[in-house]
């Protein structure tokens, strides 16, 4: 993949192929000639600190400029990228650390820098971090300034499309969830698929006249899947930071291309309706209406005049849309699927052509989109160029085609078990048309636990309500039979118990807090809250729509699940008798308005026990846990 910055240089060096923030936050363009550049002197320092080819090379980093830049010029010496999202927590990094063995690390700051530190000694590969926060990306190309383009060409000249180009670990509560290996034949295929469906939307354009925003997560397989699929359509190509800030990004960068998640048209939509309603209650009934109105407009198989005058008369407010999208959209791509119907005829009746597209990590980022002239509203699409599909009794998603992986990191067994007769399942479960468009309903597992280790399966109470967690803790003979005792007489855990089973439940990815509580109680539970834009990450990446409330996520079974995984890696820190045996995910975080929160950070646990002692009272209307196998 690396390949494609030299072409397009070629074609025209002149031509604008990215676009980076300044200092100020301000939107530069870079030309093909000038990304070519610092890509090539990347490379050479990744080749003059001994990064080999097949050599991975860790990437933990945002949304950004740099990151585009450290992985084309990774692709291009034949490394191997392994992108790890920055909100990583340690316990996760340390497992993909030791998994891969990497050659070279780049951090971003140095959130993560004592957990590299304290695996010197076990990376025994590893022969060079570097720190872009602070010096930047000259830290990483000084130690190859001294080579000419050949030692890059000679790399160049050996890469095939079967060549391993990522390794990428699915967001997942499982800490030792196994990477899957995709090569650049595999996003290769995706890329070209896409674009070969979406390019009848951006017609007769030269490279770099047209600008793309990207606003998924670059360290997860749709972004590398849409970030290579923007170069190879030509456009010029600006990474926006996913969550917060997406107003000034539209404002500013104004693309003509949005490739984002479902959860940021439904926030834009939110933002106009609040808009509208905070102008008076005439101006939101008018938006309501309008909307309906764009609704039916985009159903209607024929636009007649009288729909298309009728349309005409809310273009005031269908342009507020426009503007908060920043004024220029004419095609969004949702990648992930997860728009509701309503939402999607919405926009496109509005003018807005939006196209969502879905993939797995295992399939390459995407295996369905829709098209100009080929579109259904609500679905993912149909399969891409070369994709087969179909679904198996259970109504599971299988497929086969040029953009399925070759495997899982480190375990051949693992990557055979994904395949049924040579088909790929996917873990979604889903609904196909008769004209083939895929309509995905929920996610039945997550691929990457088939190569991980078993784990106990969780005892769940019989009430209503969020189960609690009850972690596999071994059985200990009389130890076991005198922590079961003590548990039992109403034994709290100790402080600094607490404090190690708060430290580790908060290092899962999903969890912003939690508190322990076990003082006159038989055994420990947990209350635990959601960290907000991780939450709506795992909304987009298991499709669960938007209309679901927090309140409705935090009780989603899928969710609860990755929490306890959370638990229980929790509870290997503490003795049997002081692990957490249930717990209780709520909606909202803890804050200082709420008088929960102290000023300085900490919990005023007193505050919290009074606030939810109902939820707290119901961990414990349940048959006491029996011993753990």
């Amino acid at each position: 993949m690396g390949e494609l910055a030299y072409r397009s240089a070629g074609a025209d060096a002149r031509a604008d192929f990215f676009s980076r923030r300044d200092t100020e936050g301000d939107w530069k363009r870079v030309s093909a000639g000038e990304f070519l550049t610092e890509m090539g002197a990347v490379a050479k320092g990744l080749i003059g600190v001994g990064v080999g080819a097949g050599d991975r090379v860790v990437l933990v980093c945002g949304n950004r400029y740099e990151w585009a830049l450290i992985a084309f010029a990774v692709w291009v010496v034949r490394a191997v990228l392994v992108p790890v999202a920055p909100t990583c927590s340690a316990e996760r990094l340390r497992h993909i650390l030791r998994d891969c063995g990497p050659a070279a690390i780049v951090l971003d700051d140095g959130r993560h820098a004592p957990v590299v530190e304290g695996l010197a000694y076990e990376l025994t590969d590893l022969a060079r971090t570097f720190r872009l926060d602070r010096e930047g990306l000259e830290a990483i190309a000084r130690p190859g300034a001294y080579m000419d383009s050949s030692a890059v060409r000679y790399r160049r000249d050996e890469a095939r499309r079967d060549d391993p180009a990522s390794i990428v670990y699915p967001v997942t509560g499982l800490v030792r969830a196994r990477g899957a290996v995709l090569t650049h034949g595999n996003y290769l295929s995706s890329a070209a698929g896409l674009v070969e469906r979406l390019a009848p939307g951006l017609p007769g354009r030269a490279p770099g006249q047209e600008s793309a925003l990207l606003r998924l997560p670059l360290a997860g397989v749709a972004g590398h899947a849409a970030l290579v699929a923007c170069v190879l359509a030509g456009v010029r190509v600006g990474v926006g930071r996913p969550g917060a800030g997406w107003e000034a990004d539209l404002r500013v960068f104004k693309p003509a291309v949005l490739v984002s998640g479902a959860e940021l048209l439904g926030q834009v939509y939110a933002r106009v309706t609040d808009g509208a309603g905070g102008s008076g209650d005439e101006d939101l009934t008018a938006f309501r209406a309008a909307t309906d109105l764009a609704v039916e407009f985009d159903r209607a198989e024929r636009k007649s005049a009288w729909k298309r005058m009728s349309r005409a008369m809310y273009e005031w407010m269908y342009g507020r849309v426009r503007e908060a999208l920043g004024g220029r959209v004419r095609l969004v791509v949702c990648v992930g699927g997860g728009l509701e119907e309503r939402l999607d005829r919405f926009y496109s009746g509005i003018g807005i052509a939006v196209f969502q597209a879905f993939g797995t990590v295992e399939s390459g980022g995407a295996f369905t989109a829709n098209a100009p002239g080929e579109r259904r509203a609500g679905t993912a699409g149909r399969p891409l160029p070369g994709v087969e599909m179909r679904l198996a009794r259970d109504g599971e998603v299988h497929l086969r085609g040029p953009g399925v992986f070759a495997g899982y990191w480190g375990a051949p067994d693992a990557g055979r078990a994904a395949f049924r007769d040579g088909w790929l399942a996917t873990g979604f479960a889903g609904e196909m048309d008769s004209g083939g468009y895929l309509t995905v309903r929920r996610r039945l597992r997550a691929q990457a636990s088939l190569a991980a280790p078993p784990e106990q399966p969780a005892r769940r109470r019989p009430v209503a309500g969020p189960p609690p967690a009850v972690p596999p803790v071994p059985a200990a003979g009389a130890r076991g039979e005198a922590a079961a005792g003590a548990v039992a007489a109403g034994a709290a855990p100790e402080a600094d118990h607490v404090a190690v089973l708060e430290q580790h439940l908060r290092a899962h990815p999903l969890i912003s807090q939690a508190m322990v509580i076990g003082a006159g109680r038989p055994y420990a539970s947990a209350l635990v809250t959601l960290i907000a834009d991780q939450l709506e990450y795992w909304r987009l990446v298991n499709n669960r729509p938007l209309s679901l409330s927090r309140e409705d996520l935090a009780a989603d079974p899928d969710l609860l699940r990755e929490i306890q995984s959370g638990v229980r890696a929790a509870n290997r820190a503490v003795p049997s008798m002081w692990a957490v045996r249930a717990f209780h995910v709520l909606a909202e975080e803890f804050t200082p308005r709420s008088g929960l929160v102290l000023e300085d950070g900490r919990l005023r646990r007193d505050a919290v026990l009074r606030a939810f002692a109902e939820e707290i009272d119901g961990l414990y209307r349940m048959p006491e846990p029996g011993p753990r196998e």
